[in-house]
């Protein structure tokens, strides 16, 4: 990736006055800081997948309290699982990981506003949102993974 530094530094040396040799000569640094603002700082591109990493989050996010609320001899531990991925994926990008972990939140408590006890509805629920889960991280995985 180009630095922003670089980029502008060889964009000054284009536009400055030809010199007598018909040769572009940069201005000195001095000179072009005073007359060249830096360029804003402009929010990351989202990745072509954040969407369905959202939607991933969401899941998680519900089958977290499905799960607490209908014990079963799967893995408990999806809000760990959540960590994991926000680890792997945002590290360095707190406004792309407040979004995933707002989506998980989201999935935990949509659930819970509906499911008080644990009932056929909830457990079928939780089987949906695991295969529908499995199926977007394979998705994700193989479409835009290494």
């Amino acid at each position: 990736m180009i630095r922003p530094t670089i980029f502008l530094s060889f964009f000054l040396t284009m536009l400055a006055p030809a010199g007598q040799d018909g040769v572009a000569h940069a201005q000195s640094s001095k000179a072009a800081s005073s007359e060249v603002r830096p360029p804003e700082a402009q929010p990351p591109k989202p990745a072509p997948y954040d969407d369905r990493l959202a939607r991933l989050s969401e899941i998680l996010g519900a089958v977290q309290y499905l799960r607490t609320l209908c014990p079963s001899s799967g893995p408990e531990d999806w809000r760990k699982s959540m960590s994991d991925l926000l680890a792997a994926d945002t590290a360095n990008e707190p406004e792309r990981r407040q979004r995933m972990t707002a989506a998980f939140n989201r999935g935990y408590r949509s659930f819970a506003a509906i499911h008080s006890s644990c009932t056929r509805a909830a457990v079928m629920a939780e089987e949906g949102y695991r295969n529908e889960g499995a199926t977007l991280a394979q998705e994700i995985a193989s479409r835009f993974g290494n």
